[in-house]
């Protein structure tokens, strides 16, 4: 998660609020209720001192600040106008919403919020406060028209605050466990996927695969050209070598096997896989690889086989590098299917 998408959603969510309260603050003028209506001058400054928090990365310091002002806020609100205008629900929104804070502290870098220890105190202050009203009553008695109204803003406010938070925090679990996905899954060298990928794939392939074919690349004299040009020079050829297989093996599963070997799986649905694979020999074969100032020639050896009669996947992996062994032995640069 980045800093500064977090810094965006805050600076949207802050700006939100204080419209909010500038709102409440001339309901409450209407309304005569002239404590409230003070007490919304330092709440705005509150907020207005958010801008300048978030603007200067101090998040932690923000979050704090916000969520102790709304608890402060809430238990005022609810005493003086009682528990039918709904500023107590409040305390249902900052509680998951001061546990999603924590995740995102966590996500980037920052210190945490203590969200166990603030809810518990939000929830006994919410509980004293509509507990006063409930047997004193609220200081302020209005008109019940009046909340009817609040309550319908007041609960709108808190579903949709719900609604925001929890929606990115789903978004950003999700995105969070593709990145780990990836990062198990995918080589990180070359972008393809990696053998215990490959090994699944293998695995779970079901009646509808009998017909698929295998092959087993491996680059021609990769150590020669690690000691020749350098380590920097085979992790470049493995990259091109990489986004050869690709382009040309399209709709099949390419992984990297292990050092300069690739294991391809070809589908049914692929026409000619044995021409498939010659043709990406040949495409790799017809280009260079420059590095720096060098032209580095670069060829494959292929084996390949179709999974008809073979007996096992582990049978069927040795078939196919017992083929890429012939070709190796038998003059490179070939394909022996």
């Amino acid at each position: 998660m980045e800093l500064e998408k977090v810094k965006k959603i805050s600076f949207v969510a802050n700006a939100v609020i204080l419209t909010i309260v500038f709102g409440l603050m001339a309901f409450f003028y209407i309304s005569d209720v002239m404590f409230l209506t003070y007490f919304s001058i330092p709440t705005i400054f509150v907020y207005l001192i958010g801008f300048v928090l978030i603007s200067k990365e101090k998040l932690l310091w923000y979050v704090r600040m916000v969520f102790i002002w709304l608890t402060l806020y809430m238990c005022v609100t609810t005493v003086c106008l009682g528990y039918d205008y709904g500023f107590h629900m409040y305390c249902f929104s900052v509680i998951p919403i001061s546990f999603i804070s924590e995740y995102i502290g966590y996500k980037i870098n920052s210190r945490k919020l203590k969200a166990f220890k603030f809810s518990i105190c939000m929830a006994l202050l919410s509980l004293i406060s509509t507990g006063y009203v409930a047997y004193f009553g609220p200081v302020y008695e209005r008109e019940h028209k009046y909340a009817a109204i609040f309550w319908l803003i007041n609960s709108s406010s808190v579903m949709g605050f719900l609604i925001f938070y929890a929606n990115f925090l789903i978004k950003t679990i999700i995105s969070s466990e593709e990145k780990l996905n990836e990062i198990a899954l995918v080589d990180r060298l070359t972008g393809l996927y990696n053998r215990h990928y490959m090994i699944n794939c293998l695995d779970k392939m079901d009646d509808n695969y009998r017909s698929a074919y295998l092959a087993m690349a491996d680059i021609d004299d990769f150590k020669k050209i690690n000691d020749t040009y350098g380590h920097n020079a085979g992790d470049l050829v493995l990259e091109k070598v990489s986004q050869k297989m690709k382009a040309e093996c399209k709709g099949c599963t390419v992984s990297r096997w292990g050092g300069e070997e690739f294991l391809i799986l070809i589908p049914p649905a692929v026409d000619k896989p044995v021409e498939l694979i010659e043709k990406l020999r040949q495409s790799i074969a017809s280009e260079n690889v420059r590095y720096e100032d060098k032209e580095i020639s670069v060829t494959i050896t292929a084996g390949i086989s179709p999974r008809t009669n073979e007996p096992s996947i582990d049978r069927w992996i040795q078939t196919v590098d017992s083929k890429l062994y012939d070709g190796k032995h038998s003059g490179k640069n070939k394909v022996v299917s």
